[in-house]
């Protein structure tokens, strides 16, 4: 096994990175299969067994893994039943080792965690310096991945933030990781990037969607969106036909931070025959009469939903199924709600740059399960090409 406190200091090039993951990848693959055949025999080594199957020396064998070809030695047992798992015989290639390392990190477990991980499950210590290094190597995946081509038009885009604690200049400051997801024209959900940002503005998200736009985005249908002041213009200066929607339920957070406790119950209630009309007139007839009713105790709730008017009422041009995707933001909160489940270890990220990498992983997690259309699709997509059918098929 390699010294790895003394061989760390060394590193001053790629190549010398290189040649130490080749050799931890071969070591820890080893200490993996003396794990495996360990767990095939039922007890340890020098421990005293009545099973009659027993070790039997070791074979050497080449193999193929991310950092080139190596050499091995694979543990064998007497009776030679014993099928290697990570390492299949008559197989010349491994899973990974730096895989599971990414994938544990991905789960949510600090690289002091995954050394201990290693070192019960297998016997072996892999130091956190080490870890370290092979989760690195997520840095360039994340800059591939944020820079990559986009689709020419998705039919909706959601946008929301969620915020973490970053240590900054010896301080913890709140940070926020900014998430655009769309949907594209075959009915599925892709996270099209995330922006890391201190304080959320209009200009802010005026780069976000001149990003998009670099990156192939010709077109946008509807946008979702927070009720952030100027949030509309920033989109429309860079996709003007886009049509912009606020959020719903934002909408009525803000407008209940307004309101004691023993009125909000029958406020939302009113609320909710607003958001809730058959069509705009009808919304429009409730929120006079939400005005007349509430508007004296509570002006600057009403005032909020009569300024923001236009864009809470875009969802009433549009058919029902496409309604329900697209008054709210709720989409991208649950994905927000996932990343938290992910990253809930993490109190707090010592760099921008360990923020970012967790976070990627574990967009990519979660985005494995996407592999399903939105429900009714077919009948969505329709509805869309009777709306938008030249810029649908753009």
């Amino acid at each position: 096994m390699i010294e790895e406190s003394g061989v760390l200091k060394d590193l001053k090039t790629q190549e010398d990175v290189s040649c130490l993951l080749k050799d931890l990848h071969s070591d820890l693959i080893e200490a993996m299969l003396h794990g495996e055949l360990e767990s095939h025999l039922g007890y340890a080594k020098n421990e005293k067994s009545e099973n009659i199957n027993a070790r039997n020396g070791t074979t050497s064998k080449r193999l193929k893994t991310g950092f080139g070809e190596s050499t091995i030695e694979v543990p064998r047992d007497r009776q030679g039943s014993f099928e290697p798992v990570i390492v299949p015989k008559h197989q010349s290639t491994a899973t990974p080792v730096e895989s599971i390392i990414i994938s544990l990190y991905a789960k949510g477990m600090s690289v002091s965690d995954i050394e201990q991980e290693l070192h019960e499950i297998y016997g072996y210590r892999l130091s956190t310096s080490a870890i370290s290094i092979i989760t690195d190597k997520v840095n360039q995946q994340v800059l591939d991945w944020q820079n990559r081509p986009l689709e020419p038009v998705y039919c909706i885009v959601w946008m929301d933030g969620i915020v973490f604690k970053v240590r900054q200049g010896g301080k913890v400051v709140n940070k926020t990781i900014y998430l655009a997801v769309g949907l594209n024209r075959e009915g599925y959900k892709e996270i099209l990037g995330m922006w890391l940002g201190q304080n959320e503005s209009a200009a802010f998200w005026q780069g976000v969607m001149t990003d998009l736009k670099a990156r192939g985005v010709e077109d946008i249908l509807v946008t979702v969106t927070d009720n952030l002041n100027g949030f509309t213009g920033a989109i429309t200066n860079v996709f003007p036909m886009a049509n912009t929607q606020i959020c719903v339920v934002h909408q009525i957070r803000n407008s209940a931070r307004y309101v004691v406790w023993k009125d909000k119950k029958e406020f939302a209630e009113d609320m909710k025959l607003i958001y809730n009309a058959p069509d705009r007139d009808m919304a429009k007839a409730e929120l006079e009469r939400f005005a007349r009713k509430w508007g004296h105790k509570y002006p600057y709730a009403v005032q909020s939903w009569q300024n923001n008017w236009e864009e809470l009422t875009v969802f009433f041009d549009f058919p029902l199924e496409i309604r329900k995707i697209i008054y709210t933001t709720n989409l991208i909160e649950n994905l927000n709600g996932k990343i938290r489940k992910y990253t809930k270890n993490k109190m707090v990220f010592p760099t921008d740059e360990s923020l970012k990498k967790s976070v990627f992983l574990s967009l990519m997690q979660i985005s494995k399960k996407w592999t399903q259309p939105i429900h009714n699709w077919g009948l969505i997509l329709n509805q869309f090409l009777a709306i938008f059918e030249n810029r649908v098929l753009l």
